[in-house]
């Protein structure tokens, strides 16, 4: 992973610079986004020109910077952060947490769950307490993991009957979130689950009969059959706070009628 200069000691700009090259956007092109010029996108960069805190906040806007690492900006070019981090547990969230319960809950008999930046369930419906029915104790224990209890070998993984092509999601997925936010937590955990064994491929996990599934499924074995769903995420759209920013909504939505059918009957 990359490193970067301490913002105490280097400003804002190489930040501005570490964020511009990852994008891999020019000073020109950045510029014109953001209504500058080149010059002064490099007088920013090199610590010749101290921006704006409006500046820092657009320049951060235009280059796609997570809410955490905008008042990281913030912070390295001299101003308070903007944006606050409010406990999940706040009352001041209490219509948030409200509102996502509600939203899974209205998703059963289907499995939701809500995770944050390092994939820890901040909630979840029956649907997915269905599912991890017999997993061990251990990985139950708060704060519960989605991705060590997706791929743990005491988890979920030794039913997962495409583990292989699921567990390459998984990862894919935290890599690009270790790419967007640069967290050291996250590739902590991102190194751990990836070491993790992984069963040699069981023909037996095939379907019998090819699905035109229209997306990659997640195919697990629950109680003597097999399950399939696919996986949709959603976050919440120009988030002001650093808690809300890193929250998001899994839902996984049967792909196939049989899946359907026993959800349907099973929760009912």
């Amino acid at each position: 992973m990359t490193t970067h200069p301490s913002t105490a000691e280097k400003g804002a700009g190489p930040l501005l610079r570490a964020w511009r090259e990852q994008r891999r956007i020019s000073q020109l092109e950045l510029a014109l986004r953001a209504d500058s010029s080149a010059r002064h996108i490099s007088f920013i960069e090199t610590g010749r020109s101290r921006p704006s805190e409006e500046m820092v906040l657009r320049l951060a806007e235009h280059l796609d910077v997570p809410v955490r690492e905008r008042n990281a900006l913030l912070l390295a070019a001299g101003y308070a952060p903007r944006y606050p981090e409010t406990p999940l547990d706040d009352p001041a969230l209490g219509a948030l947490r409200e509102g996502i319960e509600r939203l899974i809950g209205g998703y059963e008999p289907y499995p939701a769950l809500v995770v944050d930046a390092l994939y820890d369930v901040v909630a979840a419906n029956r649907g997915v307490m269905t599912l991890v029915d017999g997993v061990g104790e251990a990985l139950l224990e708060p704060p519960l993991n989605a991705m060590r209890l997706a791929l743990h070998p005491q988890g979920l993984a030794p039913r997962i009957r495409n583990l292989r092509a699921w567990r390459g999601h998984l990862l894919e997925q935290m890599e690009r979130q270790i790419a967007l936010h640069r967290s050291e937590p996250l590739r902590a955990l991102y190194e751990e689950v990836a070491a993790y064994p992984v069963p040699a491929e069981d023909p037996a996990d095939e379907p019998s009969e090819p699905v035109p599934y229209f997306a990659l499924p997640l195919r697990i074995e629950h109680e003597g059959r097999t399950l399939s769903f696919v996986s949709s995420i959603s976050t919440f759209n120009t988030p002001m706070d650093v808690t809300v920013a890193e929250l998001a909504i899994e839902t996984l939505l049967p792909a196939d009628p049989a899946t359907a059918k026993y959800l349907q009957s099973s929760l009912a």
